[in-house]
């Protein structure tokens, strides 16, 4: 997900983003403990996103933005 895409959500869209994300990780890191997972470099992946979305939603507060 690139950030011009995630700038162009509004905050609940993007509170629930990070939800679906956070669940994402856990359940890729649970299939890691179970050796089930076939691409593991999606974990860097969904990690990168949440940053990119934890980001965002923090550069909103700071400047009071709400769209």
């Amino acid at each position: 997900m690139k950030a011009s895409e995630i700038r162009e959500m509004s905050v609940e869209e993007l509170e629930l983003k990070l939800a679906d994300l956070k669940e994402e990780l856990f359940n890729l890191r649970f299939q890691l403990a179970v050796n089930q997972l076939e691409n593991s470099s999606r974990i860097g992946a969904v990690k990168k996103d949440i940053a990119r979305v934890s980001t965002i939603l923090r550069m909103r507060e700071l400047n009071g933005t709400e769209a």
